[in-house]
């Protein structure tokens, strides 16, 4: 291997407020030779998700911070080149967190391997990887929807916003989605079947999520914060549950939050109507991945569950990938093709 076989996207500053080009730089490293256990990989694609922005800020969090000039993190799918572990050979499709660079050596251990004939691998990255189970486990252990219940869900058109609400119908509840832009609404509405779609760019959006939800809401599935959790937080019904999967309105914020003390308010709430607010972590719920790795496959191949991915090409794009995604410019799972 040359040292340009190896390109990485490495942390060159941490950001303040909204990530910016600058904050990264594109580095040509040595690729290193596997040891024994390990093997050599070729990333094909890059999976870029809203996460990631927390991991470039040194403040404390679940997950320590990717350090000034290490390699951004993330999940990946990639080729094997080189192998000095039994369970793998060259020409190997597996899943790994090589982060965002061309080349990686991985410990055979950590890595899972991939059948293209199965599933397009980049679905190991979205709709059946992470994303996926974050969206199932969520919804159906903290959610707990029942037929005939409402459950919203924010960011509805990308990866496990359009995953919680057509899993929320496949358990006969009834999906009510929330996304920017009138394209995205139509593509929710009409390819994922959600029961109704509303644009937070709307004027009277909160006006209208209300209409769209006479009986209340039953469950929410938090993915942003801002203004929609403030429309969504009077429709609440007693006993509503509210899986906190993230706030993509708050990553870019710096220091207070602006406006009055509204903690006193929503604290009334969650007593009075006996509210279930967690926020999660999907790998807490690792005992029901069996059962989403059979659920979840059935759902697609019986197109009761679809899917869609936003491709973009090349790793040098990444970084300004990532900023649109933190800004809702993707349409569906964000991906790198390396």
């Amino acid at each position: 291997m040359t040292a340009e076989d190896n390109r990485g996207i490495v942390l060159a500053s941490r950001p303040t407020g909204r990530p910016t080009p600058g904050n990264f730089r594109l580095e040509t490293v040595v690729c290193p030779s596997p040891a024994e256990g390990q093997v050599l990989l070729k990333i094909l694609y890059l999976s870029l998700d809203p996460y990631m922005r927390g991991r470039m800020s040194a403040a404390k969090s679940y997950a320590a911070p990717v350090e000034i000039g290490q390699v951004m993190e993330g999940g990946t799918v990639a080729e094997v080149l080189e192998s000095r572990h039994p369970g793998f050979k060259p020409g190997d499709i597996v899943l790994s967190h090589s982060g965002w660079q061309s080349h990686a050596v991985a410990n055979g251990a950590q890595l899972r391997k991939l059948d293209p004939a199965v599933a397009p691998v980049t679905t190991a990255l979205g709709v059946l990887g992470m994303p996926g189970f974050t969206a199932y486990a969520g919804l159906l252990t903290i959610g707990q929807p029942k037929p005939g219940e409402t459950v919203v869900v924010a960011a509805a058109s990308g990866p496990v916003g359009s995953a919680v609400g057509q899993i929320a119908r496949i358990k006969g509840a009834r999906a009510v989605g929330i996304a920017g832009g009138e394209r995205k609404c139509a593509f929710i509405r009409e390819t994922f079947g959600f029961d109704a779609v509303i644009d937070h760019s709307a004027p009277d959006f909160a006006a209208q999520l209300a209409a769209a939800c006479p009986g209340g809401i039953d469950v929410y599935f938090e993915n942003v914060g801002g203004k929609v959790w403030d429309a969504v937080f009077p429709l609440l019904n007693t006993f509503a549950r509210i899986p906190v999967c993230g706030l993509v309105a708050q990553y870019n914020s710096e220091g207070d939050f602006e406006g009055p003390d509204r903690l006193p308010v929503v604290m009334r709430q969650v007593l009075s109507k006996s509210l279930t607010i967690r926020g999660f972590i999907q790998r807490e719920f690792v005992a029901q991945r069996p059962a989403f790795e059979q659920e979840m496959p059935r759902w697609i191949a019986e197109g009761a569950l679809k899917y869609k991915e936003d491709i973009v090409e090349g790793l040098a794009n990444a970084p300004e990938a990532f900023i649109g995604l933190l800004e809702g410019k993707n349409f569906g799972k964000l991906i790198i093709k390396i």
